[in-house]
C-alpha cells in the first residue's frame, strides 16, 4: 500500500531470508511455528492503523454500555460455562478488519469481526522484530500503537495478565497447551512473564482453590489464571474439567471466560443495527430473525441484495452464514442455500448470523500477484487502566478465507505484521 517501501521489499527480497526468518523464529519462540508465516510484511500508514484501533475500541465501549444487549449475551453463554467472578470488563480485546472498496472508490477498513478473548501478543511482537532483522527494515518504522515502546509494552502486558501477582501465581492454561498451534506464544509469553504453562485439565481443586503442579510436582497455588481454553474447543470436544467452571473459585481470570461470549459475533447483529448503528459495521443479522422475516427486511433496507425466490435451492450470493462461538473460520458458509439455512435446527438458529459478504481488495503486491490483507487490532486492557490498542496483526490470503490454515500449499500468504512509516521503531 506503500509503493516507496514495497517495491524495494519485493525486488530485495531473496528465499534465503525467508528461510532465515523461520529459523530465527523458531530459535526465538523455542518452538517450531506449525503454521504459515508469510514472506513478507506490510506496509500501511498510520492513520488507517489508528482509524481501525478507534473504531475497535469504540465497538467495545458501545456494547458495554449497552444493558440490554450485555443481558442478551450473557443469555447466549451456554449451560455450564457461565464462570463466577466476571471481571468489570475484558482484559484482551482484538477487532479484525477488511480492507474493502467504499461508493467513491476509496480503501477503507470494515469489521469482519470483534472478540473479548486473548490473541498471540508475544508471538507477533517476535515475529514483527524478526522481520526487522532479516529483512533490515528501516528503523524508522513503528510496529506498536498507542505511544507504546517495546519495555512499555511488555510491562503493560504483565500488568494486564499477572494483575500485582507473583508470577509463580499466575498459570497461563490451555487445553494441551504443548500441542496447540498456539504453542510458539506461550513459550514466549512464558519466559518474558515467568509464568508457567499448564493444561487446564491438569488443574487440582483443593477446597475453594485451584493449584497446578510445578516443575518438581509440588502443588502450587493459583491466584490468577490467564485463559487461552477456548470454550467452543471445550464445548465441541466435550471436554469435563476436573472443576466446576461455575463454582465461585478462590481465583482471579486474566480474561475472565464469560467476556468470550459477551463480546463475540453475537454482537455483530447489534452494532450493524439502529440506533448504535457503526459505519464500519457491515449489516448482519440472526439466522433465526432471518428465517422468520424481519432480519431479511433488516438486511434489505440496508442496501444488500437478496434474490426474490424462498425456494430450497435460492442461493445467497451476498451473504455469509457464520457460527457465532466458533475460531479460526470454522463453519463459516460462503453463500448458503435457503435449503442449508432451513437445515439448521430452529433451536439453534439464534446460534448463527448471515452477514452481508464484503470483497477484500487485493492491495498487497507480491510476486505471486496481488494479495488480500485482514488486520487485526490487538488491545490490553489492565485492571485500573484504560483500553489500549498495542499492536496490529495481519494475515494475508488470496482465497475466500483469510485465516493460516486456509492458505497453506500457498506462497507470499499467511500470517504477517504490519509496518507504519514515521513511527517509534520498536
Amino acid at each position: 500500500m506503500i509503493p516507496e517501501l514495497r517495491t524495494p521489499f519485493n525486488r530485495q527480497f531473496r528465499p534465503a531470508r525467508y528461510e532465515a526468518l523461520l529459523a530465527l523464529l523458531e530459535r526465538r519462540c523455542g518452538s517450531r511455528v506449525e503454521f504459515r508465516v508469510a514472506e513478507t510484511p506490510i506496509f500501511v500508514p498510520l492513520a488507517l492503523l489508528d482509524e481501525m484501533a478507534q473504531a475497535g475500541a469504540e465497538m467495545a465501549r458501545t456494547l458495554m454500555g449497552n444493558p440490554a444487549y450485555l443481558a442478551a449475551a450473557a443469555q447466549a453463554i451456554p449451560a455450564g460455562y457461565k464462570v463466577a467472578g466476571e471481571s468489570a470488563h475484558p482484559h484482551f480485546l482484538t477487532a479484525d478488519f477488511a480492507l474493502v472498496k467504499d461508493a467513491a472508490g476509496e480503501l477503507v477498513p470494515r469489521l469482519v469481526e470483534i472478540q473479548a478473548f486473548p490473541s498471540v501478543y508475544g508471538y507477533q511482537v517476535v515475529l514483527c522484530d524478526a522481520f526487522r532483522e532479516i529483512y533490515g527494515l528501516p528503523g524508522s518504522l513503528g510496529q506498536l500503537l498507542g505511544g507504546l515502546t517495546g519495555e512499555s509494552y511488555w510491562d503493560l502486558m504483565a500488568k494486564t495478565v499477572l494483575g500485582g501477582h507473583p508470577p509463580e501465581h499466575v498459570v497461563l492454561t490451555e487445553i494441551d497447551p504443548l500441542h496447540q498451534k498456539t504453542r510458539p506464544d506461550f513459550e514466549v509469553t512464558s519466559r518474558r512473564l515467568g509464568i508457567p504453562v499448564a493444561d487446564i485439565r491438569s488443574l487440582e481443586p483443593v477446597g475453594d482453590k485451584l493449584h497446578y503442579r510445578n516443575a518438581a510436582g509440588r502443588l502450587v497455588p493459583i491466584h490468577r489464571i490467564y485463559n487461552r481454553a477456548i470454550a467452543d474447543e471445550l464445548i465441541a470436544r466435550e471436554i469435563r474439567l476436573p472443576f466446576d467452571l461455575t463454582h465461585p473459585w478462590d481465583v482471579e481470570w486474566a480474561g475472565h471466560p464469560n467476556w468470550y461470549f459477551l463480546i463475540s459475533k453475537f454482537s455483530i447483529p447489534w452494532l450493524s443495527r439502529s440506533p448504535v448503528r457503526h459505519p464500519l459495521v457491515p449489516p448482519a443479522v440472526f439466522l433465526s430473525d432471518f428465517l422468520a422475516g424481519p432480519g431479511r427486511d433488516e438486511l434489505a433496507a440496508a442496501g444488500v441484495r437478496l434474490p426474490s425466490g424462498t425456494g430450497p435451492e435460492t442461493v445467497y450470493n451476498n451473504l455469509l452464514l457464520k457460527p457465532l462461538f466458533s475460531f479460526a473460520g470454522k463453519g463459516i458458509q460462503f453463500e448458503p442455500t435457503r435449503a442449508q439455512l432451513e437445515d439448521i435446527p430452529t433451536d439453534r438458529r439464534q446460534d448463527f448470523l448471515l452477514q452481508e459478504r464484503m470483497s477484500f481488495v487485493p492491495t498487497i503486491e507480491t510476486p505471486h500477484g496481488l494479495t488480500q490483507a485482514e488486520i487485526r487490532i490487538l488491545y490490553l486492557w489492565p485492571e485500573q487502566g484504560s483500553l489500549t490498542p498495542v499492536l496490529p496483526l495481519v494475515r494475508l490470503g488470496r482465497g475466500k478465507m483469510m485465516g493460516v490454515d486456509h492458505n497453506r500449499n500457498r506462497e507470499w500468504v499467511g500470517g504477517s505484521a504490519a509496518f507504519y512509516p514515521g513511527g517509534p521503531g520498536r
